[in-house]
């Protein structure tokens, strides 16, 4: 699981916010890369077609089992994704670029989908919290390669032989799958049309949510939508406003990517282990409101210039207050769910928690082209507040 961890984090960051480094730097506007972050849409839509990894067989890999052969074809489209970027300039074939990208992360949506079914088959239930720990920090140790990782062979060689270079790193992944064993599938029931797989798979576990949360059920999916949205907003334009800033990808690496990861980390032990003392409810907003306001530091650091030990403290506030606000609201979709349909609620929530973000995220760089960076900053702190005032019209509702 660590190293399927590792090739399920690898690929994100090279879709997202390492790829906006490298439009910055082969001078695209900031319109076009903020469009460029909607093929992080694919991620928060996979559940569309969980179901056909779930139940339809690869014929020419079908012999490593249904697990197995679904995980290792979407190695080899992300792996092939990745080394075709490699062969590509931005500046001169940007179609082509947005085409490998959405492939990219198509294959990696979809890898995500086998591994979780991996996962979960592999080993019983008392186990499954070790496997979901293990994934986690694979998961985590390839956003630091993809990141941190990927900034230091681009100032050393190039952007090119960085997307190479992970590509290669796939490899890890591809290993893991043909050397582990296929789980033995769990029975699952069985459906004569589509119209009753869709009753199953998405209208039951609603007609649920909404049985159990009345006239409540609107605010809370509001708030489970809008609670990102100032976060993911910042994070398409941060690394293109650290080049513009003046800053060298050797720093970004450094401070941004490295120093920032392990208060990511950080972030997220401070946020569990003040959820298990006070609840969900105050971490849930404490979170909501240090990500609004951090994002306004980043209005300071703009008018300060490219100052490394700022840099530090902006990353260090930002970071750590993703982490915390990250694992309160986990909390938070965790506890909402029925048991009866845990894996098919939380997968809508946790596609609905992303997709209005990415979306809106996609017009960061209109504001930025249009206002500049201060303005842009500001509005993403604005973005925050709808989420506060619904924790805050939720209270009574918020008491895990």
């Amino acid at each position: 699981m660590l190293f399927l961890g590792f090739s399920a984090g690898l690929p994100f960051l090279l879709v997202f916010s390492t790829l906006t480094a490298w439009l910055t730097e082969e001078g695209l506007t900031r319109t076009a890369i903020g469009f460029f972050s909607w093929v992080g849409i694919t991620y928060s839509i996979k559940v569309l077609w969980a179901p056909v990894v779930d139940h339809v067989s690869l014929p020419l890999l079908s012999v490593l089992g249904q697990r197995r052969s679904w995980i290792l074809a979407a190695q080899l489209g992300i792996a092939g994704g990745l080394i075709f970027m490699s062969s590509l300039s931005p500046g001169d074939e940007l179609q082509m670029v947005a085409l490998a990208a959405l492939f990219v992360a198509f294959c990696s949506a979809t890898q995500d989908v086998a591994i979780d079914a991996y996962r979960i088959e592999a080993v019983d239930t008392e186990r499954q919290g070790a496997m979901s720990a293990t994934y986690i920090l694979g998961y985590r140790l390839a956003l630091l390669a993809s990141g941190a990782g990927a900034f230091y062979v681009a100032e050393f060689q190039s952007w090119n032989v960085s997307y190479l270079t992970m590509g290669c790193l796939l490899g890890v992944g591809m290993l893991t799958t043909v050397l582990i064993a296929e789980p033995l599938h769990r029975q699952t029931a069985d459906f004569d049309t589509i119209g009753a797989w869709l009753r199953h798979a998405v209208v039951d576990p609603f007609q649920d949510f909404f049985r159990r949360y009345a006239r409540w059920s609107l605010p809370i999916l509001c708030l489970v939508g809008f609670y990102r949205l100032s976060d993911i907003t910042m994070g398409v334009m941060a690394n293109p406003f650290y080049l513009d800033l003046g800053y060298s990808k050797l720093q970004i690496a450094n401070v941004g990517k490295f120093f920032g990861f392990f208060m990511t980390i950080f972030g997220a032990g401070l946020g569990g282990v003040l959820v298990m003392k006070y609840g969900v409810y105050r971490p849930l907003l404490l979170g909501a409101v240090l990500v609004a306001v951090t994002n306004l530091l980043f209005v300071l650091l703009n008018s300060i210039g490219p100052s490394v030990p700022w840099l530090a403290v902006v990353i260090s506030a930002d970071n750590l207050s993703g982490g915390l606000a990250g694992a309160a609201f986990i909390a938070y979709l965790s506890g909402m769910v029925n048991a009866q349909y845990t894996a098919t609620q939380y997968a809508l929530f946790s596609s609905l928690m992303t997709l209005p973000a990415k979306f809106l995220a996609g017009f960061a760089g209109v504001i930025v082209d249009a206002q500049g960076y201060a303005m842009f900053f500001s509005y993403a702190a604005a973005l925050g507040t709808p989420a506060i005032l619904l924790i805050v019209a939720l209270r009574k509702r918020i008491s895990l």
